[in-house]
Formats: C-alpha cells, sequence, structure tokens
C-alpha cells in the first residue's frame, strides 16, 4: 500500500475525522528546543527572528495555529505529549537539573505504551531530558522508546560538536554537530523503515537551547562573527538566530527526502531565552514564566488536505498524545488532551481552555516563574506562587501589561476570575 506522511513537528480519536489521507500516516514529530514566538517570522511579534525560509514556507501554505501552548520549560512540554496529562498528574512541573531527581515516572502509560498495540514502528530520536538522575539510562526505553538516541540531559556539554549522549541505553561520547548528527540519524532511520507499514518518529532538536555558538558556516548566512565567549555573552542574539537558521537548513534537507504527499506540523517547547528577547517581554519575561512569553509558541502544519490560513483554535501540547494516537489507530486512555485533528481541514477543536503549571522541588532560576495559568476565551488567569491571581485581557493586553484586578473588581471582572477559577478547580478535582 502506499503510506502517506504526516510530520507534527514539536502537543485523532478517530482517523476518519482526518479525512486528509486514505491510508494511516507516517507521523514525525519535530521540536524546536526553546524558540518562542518572537523567534519566528510566521508571527507578527518583534522585529529580530531568524531566517528560517523552510519553516517560512510552511506557515505560507499551510494552516498557522495562533493560540498555541507549551509549558514554561523543556521537561514538563514533552512529559505532557508523551503522557497527554497535564503537570500536576505527573508530578514532572519544572525543568530537571542535571542532579535532580523529578524525572518522569516510568508507571505511567506513554505514547510508546500505546503505539505497541498498534502494527506501527515507532522510535524518539534527540533530546530526552525526561529521566531524573536517578533513573539511569534506560528510561526510555522503560517508557516503551524502542531504540532512542540523543542528547539525554537538558543541554549540549560541552559544546554541539562534542555531546554525552544515549544510544539505546548505552552512554556514548558523540563528535558531530548536534544538529547535523539528529538530522542524519532521522534520515537513516526512516530509510530503513518497510515501506509496507506506517511509521511514528519523535524527532527532538535541542536547537537553538544554550550553548549559544556560530553553527558551520554552510548552515547559515549570519558570516563571520567573532566567536569568543565574551562576544557571544555580549550580544547571543546573532548567534541564536544563526543556530535557529542552522536547524530549518537540516529540516530543509529532512523534508527534501520525504514523499511529496507529506503533511509538516512544526512546533517550538517553550517560550525563548531570556537572553535573547532583549525584554520585549517586559518584567515578565519569556522562557520560564507562566506568562505569554513563556508559554505561547510557534505551531503550524502544511501539505495536502491542510486548510491554508490561521487558526484561533486553542491548542496545548497534551493535545499531540491524542491526535497521534487517533490517527494511528491506538487505544489510548482518557488523558487531558485534545484532539485538534478537525481544525486542519476546517473544523472547530472541543479545547475551551489553556492551563499550565510551573513547580518544582528544586529553587527557581533566575528567570523562573512558578504558579499556575489559565486561559479561556481571551481571558487569563494568572497565580503566581505565593501571590493573589491576578485577570487580564488578551484581547486588549496581548502583553498582560494591565491587570484587571488591580485597582477595584467590578462585577463582570469577578465574575470572569470566578468562573476561570472554576475552570481550575475542577480541572484539578479529576
Amino acid at each position: 500500500m502506499k503510506i502517506r506522511t504526516v510530520l507534527l513537528t514539536t502537543c485523532l480519536t478517530a482517523l476518519p475525522a482526518l479525512a486528509l489521507a486514505a491510508d494511516r500516516p507516517n507521523i514525525l514529530l519535530i521540536i524546536a528546543d526553546d524558540m518562542g514566538l518572537d523567534a519566528s517570522t510566521c508571527y507578527a511579534v518583534g522585529h529580530q527572528q531568524a531566517r528560517m525560509p523552510n519553516i517560512q514556507a510552511m506557515c505560507d501554505s499551510g494552516l498557522v495555529f495562533d493560540n498555541a501552548y507549551s509549558a514554561p520549560v523543556c521537561t514538563p512540554t514533552r512529559a505532557t505529549i508523551m503522557t497527554g496529562q497535564y503537570s500536576f498528574r505527573t508530578g514532572t512541573g519544572g525543568a530537571i537539573p542535571r542532579d535532580g531527581t523529578n524525572g518522569l515516572s516510568p508507571d505511567v502509560t506513554s505514547l510508546f505504551d500505546v503505539l505497541k498495540d498498534t502494527d506501527y514502528s515507532a522510535n524518539l530520536i534527540g533530546k530526552w531530558h525526561l529521566a531524573g538522575s536517578d533513573a539511569g539510562t534506560n528510561h526510555p526505553a522503560e517508557l516503551g522508546v524502542p531504540n532512542y538516541w540523543g542528547l539525554y540531559k537538558g543541554g549540549a556539554s560541552p559544546s554541539y560538536w562534542e555531546w554525552s549522549g544515549v544510544d539505546n541505553g548505552t552512554p556514548v561520547n558523540v563528535t558531530e554537530y548536534a544538529t547535523t548528527a539528529f538530522t542524519d540519524r532521522a534520515i537513516g532511520w526512516i530509510e530503513a523503515q518497510d515501506t509496507e507499514k506506517p511509521w511514528f518518529l519523535w524527532l527532538a532538536y535541542n536547537a537553538p537551547h544554550s550553548p549559544f555558538h556560530l553553527p558551520p558556516a554552510h548552515l547559515h548566512t549570519a558570516g563571520d562573527l567573532p566567536t569568543d565567549e565574551a562576544s557571544i555573552a555580549a550580544d547571543p542574539l546573532p548567534y541564536f538566530n544563526a543556530m535557529l537558521e542552522a536547524l530549518d537548513t537540516e529540516i530543509g534537507r529532512l523534508l527534501a527526502t520525504l514523499d511529496d504527499d507529506t503533511i509538516v506540523m512544526f512546533i517550538g517547547d517553550n517560550g525563548s531565552p531570556n537572553q535573547v528577547t532583549r525584554g520585549f517581554y517586559g518584567d515578565h519575561g519569556a522562557k520560564g514564566t507562566i506568562y505569554e512569553g513563556g508559554t505561547h509558541v510557534p505551531f503550524v502544519v502544511s501539505g495536502p488536505g491542510i486548510q491554508q490560513g490561521r487558526t484561533d483554535a486553542l491548542f496545548q501540547t497534551p493535545d499531540l498524545f491524542t491526535t497521534i494516537a487517533g490517527m494511528t489507530g491506538a487505544k489510548a486512555p482518557a488523558t487531558d488532551g485534545v484532539d485538534f485533528a478537525p481544525v486542519l481541514t476546517g473544523g472547530t477543536s472541543q479545547r475551551d481552555h489553556f492551563y499550565v503549571e510551573h513547580f518544582s522541588d528544586y529553587e527557581p532560576m533566575r528567570s523562573d516563574v512558578y504558579g499556575w495559568a489559565l486561559r479561556m476565551g481571551d481571558h487569563k488567569l494568572v497565580a503566581v506562587e505565593g501571590a493573589e491571581p491576578v485577570l487580564y485581557d488578551l484581547a486588549t493586553d496581548p502583553m498582560e501589561a494591565v491587570d484587571l484586578l488591580a485597582d477595584g473588581v467590578s462585577d463582570d471582572e469577578a465574575a470572569i476570575r470566578d468562573r476561570l477559577q472554576s475552570r481550575v478547580d475542577a480541572i484539578r478535582a479529576k
């Protein structure tokens, strides 16, 4: 049979709802690490975007999600995709420190667990960052990943050219530029699959996560920037953008190996690092916060059968678990995820809220903001840990500058606040 390909670049209960392919699709999930809205030319947010022609082409021909949300940092976003569950259910509310033990429990039902009951080949290549220091290096296998290869911890150390990884449970030292290595491995894995069977690949790049640097010259157009640490620290944005352009170049190389009947999706895992946003989000900051700068991320879908344009449908990373499981025909347990497949062909989504948390037993990093936030419609209730909730109207105040509860509370404002708080209470009571 002819297998169609779906690429989910990053969060169906029934395949017929998708109405995009006659056969069950191949699925490629791609995640960019630390790429917020301000880094994408697909969104009118700031004026410092990287050159990413392959992703821009997707935006021009496909469907751009204007209201896509993630967790504020790496680990909880990946955990929501892996399980379809909000962070408080799995206990993965913050990034795992290098010696931290707050990893995702192998006792959860993972996306790879549910795929085992299908005839899909499945794998994960790239950044993991779901295992605590007490979990060993077999954590991916314990979560159902059959042949994991990639960067196990949060960042490439000591550099993108020389880093510690894991190959199917065995620690390895890799001396190839990480963005290129992940792409080579992904192309090789896809080409090795049985053409008569569908496959699912989760490809998690670590670019443009720090350490900031100038990538190999053939991958970007930034020119001969100085490469000493002092120059990079003084102005990391050009290097961040060069890393994004290098990522885009490698994604283009990957896409060129796939069939024409391919559906492509691209997502960032959290907001951009505060070192490169140059104060664009004001006092609220970017990566690590529960405000828009930390959780509002780029997400775009393109390919045959996808409605062209933009959608204001709410999307959140747990939805990837539900959608991918449905595409494969897997029998998945009920989760916090919502099937977004109808949106791809002009339908509506059942998601009517976005809910996020940031918490940890470890002290927050300088840019972190712990607490929770919930959005319904244009209103967003934000509860920073240790403070009273604040209320914003994102339609008129997308930068969350004006707290509607600050100068007296009208009956309408109190009703909105109470309605959003009641939804939070209901979510956590399940």
